[in-house]
């Protein structure tokens, strides 16, 4: 259920979207892993609201507030004009809720899910945006914050292009639990934070840099993430981690075969919650979220045929696996081990895509390496 509303404000225009939803596939299909509560926990939804000119000189001021099942996203951005080739800057405002289930998650019913673990993440970022003009073939940013960006796999199609982006980013972490409180240990009794304390704080400079190509036979994207903890306070945080995500997708005939390789490692001081997390949606279907394991490196693999059924539908089968290279036992805590989480999966199946002018449905089932099957599904690109 979505609204959207324009109000005229001088000769500004205030746009204003609200989207709510009642999320009855995760109350009806799947168990839930925490007590619902009330009615209203079960609600999803979104508030945008966005300002084209608030101060008559074309500033920008976006407000948006995103509402899941246990997480919350709260952003306030503000953008002032600038000549077209000098950087666009971007001051913000972040604040982030949501559930550490990859990690601090309890595998159940033979690893097909996992349940809560008692640990939640906030997050608050307060930053600056500073965005290199664009170009053609090659586009750069350089970011003042505190909190790490949300991760883009953006693919352009029939393009190809090539862009870097640099962040220095400053974190603060909290540990909560499920009633809003402190918390700087697990249900073990092991420590939630590498300092220890109800906090951690750390400064990173992040280097990402993403290539895609796309033509009628096929696709090509690669992309690189580096972070490296530089130690400005006594206690803060030193590591650096890698990341990569190299996907090559190639038209045979009717059908389309994806095959996508993720892996990463981590060295130097660590939070057990900067684990790389292995299984779920996105990772190894047919695993809950982190049942697999989560460790200092992982490596992740995935191969998925899709054939066309009419103009409207298509059909999938699917591949992945996942391992986390025997590094679990290296993560502060060794929560995997604790929660029993075996280090490698992998998982099966097939799936249907079904695509309107509304959004597009789809629906895979899964089954992991200990014969449990999972059915998902989830509905995307939902128009106003």
């Amino acid at each position: 259920m979505g609204a959207q509303k324009s109000i005229q404000a001088g000769k500004a225009k205030i746009d204003v979207n609200v989207d709510f939803t009642h999320k009855l596939c995760a109350s009806l299909m799947l168990p839930s892993f925490r007590d619902a509560g009330s009615p209203l926990s079960l609600v999803i939804g979104s508030l945008c609201v966005k300002h084209p000119n608030l101060f008559g000189g074309s500033e920008k001021l976006d407000v948006s507030w995103d509402k899941g099942l246990y997480d919350s996203n709260v952003l306030v951005a503000f953008r002032r004009p600038r000549p077209e080739w000098r950087p666009q800057q971007c001051f913000f405002i972040q604040h982030s809720l949501s559930p550490e289930i990859g990690v601090h998650g309890t595998p159940v019913d033979n690893f097909s899910r996992s349940g809560s673990g008692g640990v939640n993440l906030s997050k608050l970022s307060v930053g600056l945006d500073l965005s290199e003009p664009a170009h053609s073939m090659w586009s750069s940013t350089t970011s003042i914050k505190f909190e790490v960006p949300t991760k883009s796999n953006e693919y352009f199609p029939q393009q190809l292009i090539f862009s870097s982006n640099e962040f220095l980013v400053v974190q603060h972490v909290r540990p909560i639990n499920d009633d809003g409180r402190l918390i700087t240990r697990d249900l073990d009794g092991f420590p939630l934070t590498c300092s220890g304390n109800s906090h951690d704080s750390m400064v990173v400079l992040k280097q990402e840099s993403r290539f895609a190509k796309a033509n009628d036979q096929g696709l090509s994207h690669f992309s690189m993430q580096i972070e490296q903890g530089i130690p400005v306070m006594s206690k803060w945080l030193i590591f650096n981690r890698f990341k990569f995500i190299a996907s090559k997708g190639i038209k045979l005939g009717p059908a389309f075969l994806l095959a996508s390789l993720t892996g990463g490692s981590i060295v130097g001081d660590m939070a057990p919650y900067q684990a790389f997390t292995i299984g779920g949606l996105g990772s190894v279907r047919g695993y809950g979220e982190g049942a697999v394991g989560s460790g200092r490196s992982c490596l992740i693999g995935n191969t998925e045929l899709a054939l066309p059924l009419n103009k409207m539908t298509e059909g999938t089968i699917f591949l992945d696996c996942g391992t986390d290279l025997g590094s679990g036992r290296l993560v502060p805590g060794n929560p995997s081990l604790r929660q029993g989480k075996p280090g490698f999966g992998f998982g099966f199946g097939y799936g249907i895509r079904f695509k309107s002018p509304v959004g597009h449905l789809q629906v895979d089932y899964a089954i992991n390496a200990f014969n449990q099957k999972t059915l998902y599904f989830g509905v995307t690109n939902l128009t106003s």
